[in-house]
């Protein structure tokens, strides 16, 4: 393969091809000063924050340094659009899901207590068990990780996960399952 292309005038998919070959990132970078206004204006248009967007942008390029290497892209500029698009959405829903996880756990912290005839409140949250579920969801495959909050911690249907994350219904119901699996496991190992 011919390497000796100017970087400045090559293609998009001459870039690609170029780094695919030759694993070296200095072919991406161009890439990256080409599309990087348009990555940090989708990044900006949803986390609507500067510094998130930065962020996401820096996010992003990294995933498609490994990304390039296994999918073969024939429209760069829609390409890493969509996984922008994509990258953002992911990441808005992952901080949602997270601070939902925490407040349902928070709420279903405080239990009632009757004695005597008296109600009590335990309002009291047990933030080593938050930390342990935490730790138990981090360590599960991303693609279970995913599906197991949006399941369960989002109370979205099958065909809503399928819909939000672009898997089958058949493997986001494998996802979940294993997930639980996974989840339960990990768990017990941490209470052992």
């Amino acid at each position: 393969m011919n390497l000796d292309i100017n970087n400045n005038t090559a293609s998009d998919s001459q870039l690609i091809n170029k780094y695919r070959y030759s694993h070296d990132p200095k072919y991406l970078g161009e890439l990256f000063m080409r599309y990087s206004h348009l990555v940090y204006g989708v990044c900006l248009k949803y986390f609507k924050n500067e510094a998130d967007a930065k962020d996401g942008v820096m996010n992003i390029f990294e995933h498609i340094l490994d990304a390039l290497k296994k999918h073969d892209v024939n429209n760069f500029d829609r390409w890493i659009y969509t996984v922008s698009k994509n990258h953002c959405l992911m990441e808005i829903r992952h901080k949602k899901m997270e601070s939902n996880m925490h407040e349902s756990y928070e709420k279903n912290t405080v239990t009632r207590v009757e004695s005597k005839g008296e109600l009590h409140l335990n309002s009291e949250p047990k933030t080593d068990d938050i930390e342990e579920l935490d730790k138990a969801i981090e360590q599960l495959k991303e693609e279970q990780k995913i599906c197991v909050e949006l399941f369960y911690l989002k109370q979205k249907s099958y065909q809503e996960v399928a819909q939000i994350t672009g898997y089958s219904q058949k493997m986001v119901k494998s996802y979940i399952q294993n997930g639980k699996r996974n989840l339960k496991n990990l768990l017990n190992n941490i209470h052992e």
